[in-house]
């Protein structure tokens, strides 16, 4: 399992570098295509991340080497399809501190 800490919100290009990463870590370990299951969150689904993985698909099939990502959207109000929602609202509150923020090993524990 792969797992990044970045600061901020998921925005566009947190996903982007956030993906950049994670194909060039499975790309050293010799896989060549990730699935990637997403819902249709703002960053999921804007123009900037689509743009970078059309890019990044295409910069990998002209090298002949690299990971791809095949992206499979998941359809609007389907949380039965996702069956990581119902575990978001106990992830959510095992890391909220109203008083102050976790740090990265804090969290990882959590």
């Amino acid at each position: 399992m792969l797992l990044r800490f970045v600061d901020g919100r998921p925005v566009s290009p947190v996903t982007c570098a956030f993906l950049a990463w994670v194909a060039e870590q499975l790309a050293t370990e010799g896989v060549g295509v990730l699935a990637v299951v997403w819902d249709n969150a703002s960053w999921h689904i804007s123009r900037e991340v689509r743009a970078w993985v059309r890019d990044h698909n295409r910069r990998v099939k002209a090298a002949g080497a690299g990971c791809r990502l095949l992206v499979c959207r998941l359809p609007s109000r389907s949380p039965w399809l996702n069956p990581i929602e119902p575990k978001w609202v106990h992830g959510k509150r095992a890391v909220v501190e109203p008083e102050r923020k976790l740090g990265a090993a804090e969290l990882k524990q959590r």
